[in-house]
């Protein structure tokens, strides 16, 4: 959630940072704006909404300027105005800021109290009007931030700039990432390297309580106790090009058809071709010891926690705790010694994961992270990183990255379960195989989509649509009425088949669909069966996701509203294949409501906020 950009350079800033933005949609926001040094004045221009309505405002009031910092904004502290939107400035300072200020009450309070006038609702505020107090008190701008940023509690990655000064950038992280560019005769600030792709491909990451000076001849980087640090640079091979949409209408339809071919790639990182032996990194921990597994996460990454619980425990006989990242860090939940915690996250960047993941370091669990950019917080600070290969994900509802998720955890599994002896060498190559099948497969299903089109039309009126599974099938159910609420805005709910009867039977009758997902050769297949022949009973609308023989066998003794036919694939994999349809029934629900499916309402890609 919010995106940062900042640029010294000796073209127009302006267009730039307005680029910039745009690639950083994806991360969600509601408000834009941009600040550049006209005549070593600070000059802003800001609006609510989307990117298009600052270009509007920038057409008919231009800004020129060779510095300068631009934000999108997803709203904490304020509504969603352009007078709550960034950049915020004083006469001395403009900057913008990703985060939550947690003490700004406290400093707003103080500030007012010295005859400050404040003109937004936002946490952000306080901290241009506290670096502006220490200017005026005679420091240099280093000085002031060096001053102000032991003053503020919570999480910020900030970036500032300074009337008078053409030749000068202030960053700070603690808890929100930010990264340093390094360009040909410019210099960058970027909340992520997307927002810097087309400009450099040399990054630098501040770690936690860095903070740094950047000028035209370069950057000083700082720790949180003010000595200066060497952080290394890295090329990071993201460009321009990869974060289009080609021919497709929207990002979030690309990156399900990309599956196969990121799926394909994971496996290769991960899984011998020729031998189909897993090949796991560098390990502080041995698999064939550990007493437990402490899995956390959020949102689409929670699920893939969740089928990993039943692999690891039904494959690898591993005992596994799971739950929810914002929950299990404040539960204070005692950990076994020699213990592992697995942590999941698409950006790297989660707050709550990363929290939890800190909670678990220091209780002396071993920490391993499966996560999409491997220069991210969480992946720095894991003992073991197990890379997906999804490539950037822009649309905000996940798809190629949980995929990967399942692919690299499914991997994990196998690995887990050969070194405990709980699988052969035969059963382990088996799901190796089943595995290497999957992209194959995924390809199958993405050459009929005209059946997920038909089906969405049952779905769009629908006011509440309720999602079933069982087993591993559960958490692609939870998965499936996520990703419908996510982008279609329907109310949608996944239940483990075998709770119908236990409540939502109740919601049951002709205005409901009900979606449920079972893999014919699954060994819950018949149980399955029965939970929807009580919803067909009872006037449900049945739309059901089975193989051609769990299809057959449905409608031998009930008939659903529709039916979809997969390929058969091992149970093993069987959660990897279904997530594909349920993305692309939540996919074209949503287009036939028309809502914005790349970047729907209060969501955000990377959230960095608790």
């Amino acid at each position: 959630m919010c995106g940062i950009i900042g640029i010294i350079g000796e073209r127009s800033a302006a267009p730039l940072l307005v680029e910039g933005l745009k690639r950083l949609e994806y991360r969600g926001y509601d408000s834009a704006g941009v600040a550049t040094l006209v005549d070593g004045q600070i000059n802003r221009r800001r609006a609510e909404g989307k990117i298009v309505n600052l270009q509007a405002v920038m057409e008919k009031s231009p800004l020129s300027g060779k510095i300068g910092i631009g934000h999108t904004r997803w709203a904490t502290h304020g509504l969603p105005t352009e007078m709550n939107a960034h950049p915020h400035a004083t006469k001395r300072v403009a900057l913008v800021h990703n985060g939550i200020i947690e003490n700004f009450q406290s400093l707003r309070n103080t500030l007012k109290g010295q005859g400050r006038v404040f003109e937004s609702e936002t946490d952000t505020e306080a901290v241009a009007h506290l670096v502006t107090s220490f200017l005026e008190e005679g420091m240099t701008a280093e000085e002031a931030v060096a001053k102000t940023l032991p003053q503020l509690e919570g999480a910020f990655a900030l970036v500032m700039i300074f009337s008078g000064d053409e030749d000068l950038m202030i960053g700070a992280r603690r808890g929100s990432p930010l990264a340093i560019g390094y360009g040909n005769g410019e210099m960058y600030f970027g909340s992520d390297a997307l927002a810097l792709a087309p400009l450099t491909q040399q990054i630098c990451y501040l770690e936690e309580g860095d903070w740094a000076v950047v000028s035209l001849k370069g950057a000083r980087i700082f720790s949180d106790a003010n000595e200066p640090v060497e952080r290394k640079n890295v090329e990071t091979a993201l460009s321009g090009a990869l974060i289009g949409k080609g021919n497709y209408r929207h990002f979030m339809l690309k990156e399900i058809h990309e599956q196969p071919a990121v799926i394909g790639d994971t496996l290769h990182a991960v899984l011998n071709p020729a031998t189909r032996k897993i090949s796991m990194p560098p390990m502080s921990c041995d698999l064939a010891s550990i007493p437990r597994i402490t899995i956390s996460a959020c949102g689409t990454a929670y699920y893939a926690g969740l089928v990993a619980k039943y692999w690891f425990e039904k494959y690898a006989r591993i005992p596994v705790e799971i739950d929810v990242a914002s929950e299990f860090r404040y539960r204070e939940a005692p950990l076994p010694d020699g213990g592992l915690s697995l942590f999941v996250s698409q950006s790297g960047e989660t707050m709550d994961t990363l929290a939890a993941l800190r909670y678990c370091k220091r209780a002396g669990q071993h920490i391993m992270s499966v996560v999409n950019v491997p220069e991210s917080s969480i992946a720095r600070e894991s003992d073991t990183v197990l890379p997906t290969f999804a490539g950037p994900e822009i649309g905000v509802a996940s798809t190629k990255a949980f995929t990967t998720q399942l692919t690299v955890l499914a991997c994990i599994v196998l690995e887990a379960a050969r070194v405990r002896g709980a699988l052969d060498a035969r059963q382990v190559s088996h799901l190796a195989n089943a595995l290497a099948e999957v992209p194959g497969r995924l390809a199958e299903v993405l050459n009929n989509l005209s059946e997920y089109e038909r089906i969405a039309h049952i779905l769009v009126d629908a006011r509440d649509v309720l999602y079933l599974g069982r087993g591993t099938a559960y958490p692609i159910a939870l998965e499936g009425a996520l990703k419908l609420k996510e982008i279609s805005y329907i109310h949608a709910e996944g239940y483990a088949a075998g709770e119908m009867k236990h409540g939502p039977i109740a919601l049951i009758d002709e205005n409901v669909p009900v979606i449920c997902i079972a893999p014919g050769n699954d060994p819950l297949f018949d149980k399955t069966m029965g939970n929807v022949q009580e919803v067909i009973a009872r006037g449900g609308i049945v739309i059901f996701l089975s193989d051609k023989e769990g299809v057959a066998k449905m409608e031998s003794q009930a008939k659903p509203k529709a039916c979809l036919v997969l390929p058969e694939v091992d149970p093993f994999v069987a959660p990897i294949l279904y997530a594909i349809p349920v993305q692309l029934l939540a996919y074209y629900t949503a287009v036939l409501k028309g809502t914005d499916v790349d970047q729907p309402r209060n969501l955000a890609k990377s959230v960095t906020v608790e």
